[in-house]
């Protein structure tokens, strides 16, 4: 099978591991079991793209590398996010797409809206992803008003759903301050602000539509975010 690998400008990942084009990396054996964060496990991606825009809550890597990778063994995905295997070998390595604050904002907003059902910010979104209001003053509304978004629980699964959207809500608010930051020309503050929060609304809204059992396309939401200027 083949993922996308991403590691630092030395070829190197967690713990300073050092990897080598075309080796066989295996791992002590899980058998299908355990964290993915904890031993026994590589993880890689399913997506080129999702690989990049989920950098920032990963590995966080600031030259980053990516390569494609065949694997094989036990498996386990989290929620389209991530991917563990027990074989991994680096096959080629790949260019990486250029990827633009804008971008990164749009992805995070595109993310958000899976869960986030406020209707005042919804309204921001899809003003801002129109390009119609980009501006830095409606962007620090938006973010004031999913920063108050607590959706309703009465179940268990409620409950979890209403954590994680929660959660995405407060990345949404984040992201809008990125683009508030983006719109008041600080691109520093924009990017330090929208790149970790984007991934944050991502990774929230993954979870929330896990514990619904709704379908939610990261790679399809990735491609989406690309296309906006």
């Amino acid at each position: 099978m083949i993922g996308y690998k991403l590691t630092d400008e030395n070829m190197r990942t967690f713990g300073g591991f050092q990897w080598v084009l075309g080796e066989l990396l295996p791992v002590p054996p899980t058998d299908g079991v355990g964290e993915l964060c904890g031993r026994g496990w590589v993880h890689i991606y399913d997506d080129p793209l999702v690989a990049m825009f989920l950098n920032p809550i990963g590995a966080n890597f600031s030259k980053p590398r990516m390569f494609m990778a065949e694997w094989e063994g036990a498996t386990r995905a989290e929620c389209g996010l991530k991917r563990g295997v027990t074989q991994c070998r680096l096959i080629e390595e790949m260019a990486l797409p250029n990827i633009t604050t804008v971008q990164r904002v749009a992805f995070g907003i595109l993310c958000a809206k899976a869960v986030c059902h406020k209707e005042q910010w919804r309204n921001w979104a899809d003003g801002w992803l129109k390009g119609v209001d980009r501006s830095a003053h409606a962007a620090y509304a938006a973010a004031h008003d999913a920063g108050n978004y607590v959706p309703a629980a009465h179940t268990a699964a409620d409950a979890a759903y209403a954590a994680y959207a929660a959660h995405a809500a407060y990345a949404a608010h984040a992201v809008a301050a990125g683009a508030a930051a983006a719109a008041a020309g600080s691109i520093t503050d924009a990017i330090l602000a929208a790149e970790p929060a984007a991934s944050q609304a991502a990774k929230y809204t993954a979870y929330a539509a896990h514990v619904q059992q709704d379908k939610f396309n990261l790679s399809e939401l990735a491609k989406q975010a690309m296309t906006y200027q």
